[in-house]
Formats: structure tokens, sequence, C-alpha cells
């Protein structure tokens, strides 16, 4: 009978003396046979030197690589969202252009799902959308911006937001 065996990853921390890997720090990761099968430790040079060597089956060196730090999103869902949600509530239409931008954002944000789309007998296309998580249902017009048009929206958008890099705002033809 075949056994399994669930080994850890690479801790961050020595299993002797509890401190803290640093960056590019050399160290020596081992596989400890135990009651429920082989655990892994990591130890510090200083750690392992210090430690017993009961019951390791394997060990080796190795070298500690701090995880990168979490990238901040460029746009935080709640912005965009609270800012459409002011829109609509004060049932400012002005700003079609970037009320239809902040919608597709939170769509690729897979926080508004696109639910319907009807066309009015004017030919404006509405664009129904449900939030995800409250279930609310957002009508809002599709402006139809033109590609020429793009350029001056995103800097709307991004002045609204205070952003600076208009990579960071989606086409309005792009799809979740």
């Amino acid at each position: 009978m075949a056994q399994e065996w669930e080994i850890k990853a690479l801790g961050s921390v020595c299993a002797a003396t509890g401190e803290p890997f640093s960056d590019g720090q050399s160290l020596i990761s081992c596989l400890i046979r135990g009651e429920t099968g082989y655990e892994r430790r990591d130890y510090s040079e200083s750690g392992w030197a210090s430690s017993s060597k009961d019951g390791v089956a394997s060990f080796w060196k190795t070298t500690y690589h701090a995880p990168p730090p979490p990238t901040a999103e460029p746009l935080k869902k709640e912005t965009a969202e609270m800012l459409l949600r002011q829109y609509m509530a004060k049932e400012d239409f002005s700003r079609i252009n970037a009320i239809y931008i902040l919608a597709v954002m939170l769509e690729r944000k897979r926080i508004l799902v696109e639910k319907d789309v009807q066309t009015r007998e004017d030919g404006v296309k509405i664009r129904i959308y449900e939030h995800k998580k409250t279930g609310e249902v957002f009508t809002i017009p599709d402006p139809d911006i033109k590609l020429t048009e793009l350029e001056s929206v995103q800097s709307e958008v991004e002045g609204l937001l205070g952003l600076n890099a208009p990579e960071e705002l989606p086409t309005p033809g792009e799809s979740a």
C-alpha cells in the first residue's frame, strides 16, 4: 500500500531559534520521521548546529528567498464602486461615459455581472448589471464610446479616481 506524504513548503522562521529568515540567507532544511510521517523543518545554520539530529532522515542546504510583497492593485475596488454608486444615486448622467467605464471596470474585477442588454426605442443600449454579493441591479446606458473618444474618457475617469496611468483602465470593448 502506497503511503502519501504531505510535506510543507519552506518555512520563514528557524525551527530551533524562532528567528525569521532574511532574504538570501543560507539555511538547512531537513525531513524528520515523526509518528504521522515525515515532517519538514528549516533551520538557520547556527540553529542547525545546536539542534539534535535524532530522527533526521534527510537534510540539505538551501537559500531562503523572501516572498515578494503583494502587488498593490492599481485601483481599489471600493473606490470605483463608491464612485459608481454616487453617480447612480444622484442620477447624474452628465458623466455617462465615466459611469459606463466604472461599470466595465467593476465587471472585470468580477464585482458586477452583466445580466442583460436591452435596446430602447431610441436605439440606446441599456446594460443591466447585478452586484455579485448584494444582488443589487444597476442599469447603465451604453454610450457607445468611439475609439477617438477613449483617451479623453480615460483621462476623465483617472481624474475622478486619482489615477495617473491610462493603461490601468480597460477599454470599453473588452469583456470580463
